[in-house]
């Protein structure tokens, strides 16, 4: 099979570890459990040579806007760091830029700037960093410029977890809020990330429901997934579902040697690991 493409990953090189907040030099070890060497820095060049080892072809990489700049514990990565990445490994990474609602207009039209001038594949949002659900007017805006551009955004449903022990946030993305949105934007493409999890059949639902609506599959080892999700990447969701691993939280080749391990059909699974991908982003195999 040709080379997987992951859909959720987050760089962690020398320039970012430096900038995030102190909460995330813990998250990662003491919550997720991954080794301290394994999340402490990692260059694009390393990086590069774990995704080889895995066999994935494409990262795309996540500008992640975390919260609300002003709040405790928010960061926002800047779009120019992942277009400086994109540049420099065109065939291997691609973009996409985070989207806080808070940001109104010029939220939007700094999305645009993004995916017409860096050109950023697509938009990403973190639902419960903002404790606004996402089908909140302050995320319609930025639905409108999607679909203007032609663009999908993922967004994190299901649980969220507590990431700076002084704002805990409320798991605001139950999946059942991506039927509003389906419904008013029937062309924006909708993409869950994490599954879903708790509310993985919730999440089924939607994508079953919504030509529109898709699920990715990252941040939960395959071993433990729902058996309701594999029967769905198997069978009647094989066109619905995309590979991601939302590294570090998941490493490359552990996580596809478990999906390997499933034994899923063969065509379900170039769907889910490469076709899928191609095809919702729009992108040339």
């Amino acid at each position: 099979m040709q080379g997987v493409i992951d859909v959720v990953v987050n760089p962690l090189t020398p320039q970012i570890v430096a900038a995030r907040p102190a909460w995330t030099r813990t998250f990662h070890t003491k919550k997720i459990g991954r080794a301290a060497d394994d999340v402490a820095s990692v260059t694009h060049a390393q990086m590069l040579a774990q995704m080889d080892e895995a066999g994935i072809e494409r990262a795309f990489l996540i500008a992640c806007k975390l919260g609300q700049e002003g709040t405790p514990g928010a960061w926002h990565m800047p779009y120019e760091w992942i277009a400086e990445a994109v540049a420099a490994h065109p065939t291997r990474f691609q973009g996409l830029a985070g989207v806080d609602p808070t940001e109104g207009m010029a939220g939007v039209r700094r999305l645009e700037w993004a995916v017409r001038e860096l050109g950023f594949i697509g938009a990403h949002t973190y639902p419960h960093w903002f404790e606004l659900e996402p089908n909140h007017r302050k995320y319609y805006p930025f639905y409108a410029k999607c679909c203007e551009l032609g663009i999908p955004i993922q967004m994190q449903v299901g649980q969220s977890l507590i990431y700076y022990d002084k704002r805990p946030l409320r798991s605001v993305a139950r999946p059942i809020l991506l039927d509003d949105i389906a419904c008013d934007f029937p062309e924006l493409k909708l993409i869950g990330i994490h599954i879903g999890i708790p509310w993985t059949d919730e999440m089924i639902a939607m994508a079953w429901k919504h030509p529109n609506v898709y699920i990715a599959s990252d941040a939960h080892s395959p071993k433990y997934w729902p058996a309701s999700f594999i029967h769905y990447i198997n069978t009647y969701g094989r066109d619905k579902v995309m590979f991601g691993t939302d590294y570090p939280v998941l490493a490359f080749k552990r996580t596809l040697d478990e999906i390997e391990a499933l034994g899923l059909r063969e065509d379900a699974q170039r769907l889910f690991l490469r076709d899928n991908a191609l095809r919702v982003y729009g992108l040339t195999p």
